[in-house]
């Protein structure tokens, strides 16, 4: 675990693309061991399709980053000089579509996404929680870092096909969502629909959805993984995640369940919580970019799929902690004072950050001003 996190952190503070690309395959090796040795039933056959999928994204956006390093003065690696990089026009749309895919595979985006609900259904909850609240965004800090200022030019040609992409895996996530009876399998299509709309707002190439972005990424980690600690606690008492085998948690474990409610309510977007103000970026962003001549459909999808998440979530706390408690759920669950702690502590971040989202604007205000300074179109044709 403390060798997947030592590779986690390399991804994002390395500003070396070749630092970058070892980082990037480290964080994968120990997660594959972590999977695979202490996962479900199925943990060896998932477990090797989610390695086949990263790999294969590696190995594409190894052979982008060399044509990228020959093409630099000096030929070398670092990031300032991939920034400056005379990238031939011709060549552009090829390469940034081998480090695209690398980057999709990892967030996951549609269709590349089919690894992400059975190896977060078989690995270990503690191994779900840094998948899903820290691994995923490696690629969604891959795009901004290394995609969008690099290949600037093809990222603007391309936006309306990712967009597309993006937005159709996000109805979909949200209505496989709908249908599933397995916890941890819910909440692994609800991860989709929301990193499709991070990279959504990224494609719209505006400062409001590049800071939403930003924002929701950290606001999903704490979401996400609050959600995984309420799925591991009911697992761990009761012995199963089937949502049609819980019921009537809530008379008696109120505490739990009021947790629960405001994690859940965050997942949603609601007002006044964390999940709200990256949201309401990353929409802002997405309709008023003038990147795409389709950002009203666009902001209309991925609008419906915001009804999505309050139909699947609300209908899951209805199932599994309201009703009668049936003979599974009769004796409750009494939350011990770490996990009391623990859930007190993300629920606190959530309403802080609700509260007061100015800390991370200004945070993120100077970097993503840079980002697009990069990004620019215009300028770029003038040149």
């Amino acid at each position: 675990m403390l060798l997947m996190q030592a590779g986690l952190m390399g991804v994002f503070v390395a500003m070396d693309a070749l630092l970058f690309y070892f980082f990037w395959e480290l964080a994968l090796i120990p997660a594959y061991f972590l999977c695979s040795q202490w996962g479900g039933e199925r943990r060896i056959a998932v477990t090797f399709k989610f390695f086949i999928y990263t790999f294969t994204g590696s190995i594409l956006m190894l052979v982008a980053l060399i044509y990228i390093y020959l093409t630099t003065p000096g030929h070398s690696f670092d990031i300032a000089a991939f920034y400056r990089a005379p990238v031939n026009t011709g060549k552009e749309s090829w390469l940034f579509w081998l480090m695209f895919i690398a980057f999709a595979i990892k967030m996951p985006v549609w269709p590349l996404h089919t690894w992400q609900p059975d190896t977060y259904e078989q690995s270990p909850t503690a191994v779900t929680m840094i998948l899903s609240g820290v691994m995923v965004k490696m690629g969604v800090m891959g795009m901004i870092r290394w995609l969008m200022p690099v290949m600037h030019l093809a990222f603007y040609q391309w936006g309306d096909t990712i967009s597309t992409l993006a937005v159709t895996g996000m109805i979909y996530a949200s209505l496989i969502a709908i249908q599933q009876d397995d916890l941890k399998r819910l909440v692994a299509y609800s991860s989709i629909a929301h990193i499709g709309l991070m990279c959504a707002a990224l494609f719209a190439e505006t400062q409001s959805g590049l800071q939403g972005v930003m924002i929701q990424m950290f606001n999903h980690g704490i979401n996400i993984i609050g959600l995984w600690i309420v799925v591991e606690l009911i697992e761990r008492q009761f012995g199963t995640r089937r949502i049609s085998e819980l019921g009537g948690i809530a008379q008696k474990s109120p505490a739990l369940a009021i947790l629960l409610v405001v994690v859940a309510l965050a997942n949603i977007g609601l007002p006044l919580t964390n999940g709200f103000i990256g949201e309401f970026l990353m929409f802002n962003g997405i309709f008023a970019t003038t990147a795409t001549q389709y950002y009203i459909v666009f902001t209309v999808l991925a609008g419906i799929t915001i009804i999505l998440a309050a139909v699947y979530t609300l209908n899951m706390i209805r199932k599994v902690f309201f009703g009668e408690p049936n003979q599974l759920t009769m004796g409750g669950y009494s939350l011990r004072p770490n996990e009391t702690v623990a859930l007190s502590i993300i629920v606190l971040l959530i309403l802080a950050i609700g509260l007061y989202p100015n800390l991370f604007l200004n945070i993120t205000r100077e970097t993503s001003e840079f980002i697009l300074s990069q990004t620019d179109i215009t300028t770029f044709l003038k040149k």
